[in-house]
């Protein structure tokens, strides 16, 4: 039996559902993979901070979370910074979830990089830290001897890096093609029920699915960096989101949505990219999807992604409306995987 300390750095929707998936399974990590488990830190932005290498309880602090209270009321260990928490949690596998930044994949990159250089697996959900910092990150996990894993920065918890790096090795990316954002997609299916564009939005908000700026999903940027983190992973080509032909669904009209369905297509929010000549272009843009098509009957939060190889021609993924729970999954077998391979 192994033992493991885990620290949060983060902790809203996604690290809460990730603490309470793991003490669901806590019985099944022991019996199946020989797994126990301490959670030794916590830190957030809106809640305090709480570090002790003895030990914390878990539940308790979800408690104290859940009724506004700050973490900051059960620990003697008081940290300055993500830094310093860091440093004192203890840990032995830190879950980075803090805001993503698209532009530059700051702070969370350092987060990792300290993580790593304290002999700590990271596990990440934040894109930001793939898509600017993976070959760095990578190198220094390995030579550190510790793993630096991100199933859960697309599509949440479907099996997409761990599927080429362990289900279908020697397999080369030519293409891939998928509907990877959630909100747009709900917006668009909402739309073709006789929906606005601005009613089809507030509806995405009041469920907690888009943000009160919902600039990042309606404007493709949270789908460009997606496409930039499969293509830097997965076709080994670095990639920003900058580089990404991007176009979002702002300007799509009820009138578009109509006519597309009268023809036997709907409009979806299209993520591409492929390689030809050696260079790797992307695009995020709507485009007219023909029955034909597997992404025409992705509806609603479901996501869709189709790769095009050199060894199984055309390998699809869906997942069914994600959440935190499926995120939450995606770090959840990040962690058994870092810590059992």
């Amino acid at each position: 039996m192994t033992h493991y300390k885990l620290a949060f750095l983060g902790f809203g929707n996604v690290g809460r559902a990730l603490a309470q998936l793991l003490l669901r399974k806590r019985d099944e990590l022991q019996g199946r993979y020989n797994i126990t488990f301490s959670v030794t830190g916590i830190a957030t932005a809106r809640h305090g901070s709480l570090a002790n290498p003895s030990g914390v309880d878990l539940t308790g602090a979800l408690g104290l979370i859940r009724d506004g209270q700050s973490l900051n009321l059960v620990t003697k260990t008081l940290v300055a910074d993500a830094q310093d928490f860091i440093q004192k949690c203890g840990a032995d596998v830190l879950f980075e979830n803090t805001p993503v930044n698209h532009a530059s994949g700051q702070p969370a990159i350092d987060h990792v990089r300290a993580a790593l250089e304290a002999g700590m697996h990271v596990c990440t959900a934040n894109k930001g830290t793939v898509v600017h910092g993976y070959r760095e990150l990578s190198a220094l996990a390995e030579k550190m001897g510790r793993k630096f894993y991100f199933e859960s920065t697309v599509m949440d918890g479907a099996p997409i890096f761990s599927l080429f790096r362990e289900a279908i090795p020697a397999a080369q990316l030519k293409s891939f093609r998928g509907v990877l954002n959630s909100t747009t997609n709900l917006i668009l299916t909402r739309m073709e029920g006789g929906e606005s564009f601005d009613q089809a939005l507030s509806y995405c908000q009041e469920i907690g699915l888009a943000e009160t700026d919902p600039s990042a999903d309606v404007d493709g940027w949270d789908a460009a960096i997606k496409v930039a983190a499969l293509v830097t992973v997965l076709m080994d080509a670095p990639f920003t989101p900058q580089q990404v032909d991007r176009t979002g669904i702002r300007a799509i009209t009820p009138e578009m949505v109509a006519k597309a369905k009268s023809q036997g297509k709907r409009i979806k929010l299209v993520c591409s990219a492929q390689r030809e000549s050696g260079a790797v272009t992307g695009r995020v843009a709507p485009e007219l999807v023909p029955a034909s098509s597997p992404l025409y009957s992705v509806e609603g939060s479901t996501s869709i992604v189709q790769f095009t190889t050199d060894v199984l021609g055309e390998l699809s993924i869906v997942e069914t409306d994600p959440g935190p729970h499926t995120t939450a999954y995606g770090l959840l077998a990040d962690f058994i995987n870092a810590v059992t391979r």
